[in-house]
């Protein structure tokens, strides 16, 4: 981005990938808006180290799913930093098990949290970028949207959907200067894949041809690159940090 100081916003900051991504922008010069639904001594945590090393954040509670939620962290955001520059689509849900025993109202809230919330940040957020010809939206989705994940089917279809979106929006927004692309992360170490057991975890290592599984950090690196001027002529990918587990 070209601002001395962009100001990034990062939902779902106070999970493990969140908080990595929260803090590689800061390292890189950003403002960071830290998001956050419910663990806010996390995202307090993660402001104040973000603020002992000299960079400047701050933690906005809501629930994306809510448009009016949406609304009003964006007013916070303005009045604290100025308008939003790079936009991390980061919050989300998962669920494991087999897609005749989900119910009506767990779907709903997948695609509530994942999809919507996504949409209505980019929807908050495009005003500003639009009027300023410039703007990054980096979407998180999931190797399971790429290729699908057995037991995962409504996660998946939500990850999907994020790359599809990631893909039409690039075409559109990019005549207006604002790029759009997707991390599709593969196997991270997070509380999100705490069900795994060491056997199972064993196996994903030697499906990986790396030999490893991911950190955050790893999520993160690949977040701040396109967020980088070095990624100025970048939009509308999907990048994949997952050692090889899947490759397309």
């Amino acid at each position: 981005m070209s601002n001395s100081q962009p100001v990034a916003l990062v939902t779902g900051g106070s999970g493990g990938i969140g908080q990595a991504i929260a803090l590689r922008l800061s390292q890189a010069g950003c403002q960071v808006l830290v998001n956050y639904q419910q663990n806010e001594p996390a995202a307090a945590q993660l402001c104040a180290q973000i603020q002992a090393g000299g960079g400047q954040a701050i933690a906005i509670q809501a629930d994306v799913s809510q448009p009016e939620h949406v609304a009003a962290m964006f007013a916070t955001a303005q009045a604290a930093f100025g308008p939003v520059d790079i936009l991390v689509n980061n919050a989300g849900l998962s669920h494991f098990g087999l897609i005749t025993d989900i119910t009506p109202t767990e779907w709903r809230r997948l695609f509530a949290v994942n999809v919507d919330g996504a949409f209505h940040c980019i929807q908050a957020a495009l005003p500003s970028m639009v009027h300023n010809k410039q703007g990054c939206i980096i979407n998180i989705s999931s190797i399971w949207g790429l290729v699908g994940g057995s037991c995962e089917a409504a996660y998946s279809a939500t990850k999907g959907a994020l790359i599809a979106l990631s893909k039409a929006l690039a075409k559109e927004l990019g005549p207006s200067g604002v790029r759009v692309n997707c991390v599709a992360p593969g196997v991270i170490e997070t509380a999100m894949n705490s069900r795994l057991n060491p056997t199972e975890l064993a196996g994903l290592r030697e499906e990986t041809p790396l030999g490893c599984i991911g950190q955050p950090q790893d999520v993160a690196e690949a977040v701040a690159w396109l967020a980088s001027d070095a990624a100025r002529f970048i939009t509308g990918q999907v990048i994949s940090p997952n050692g090889g587990f899947t490759i397309y």
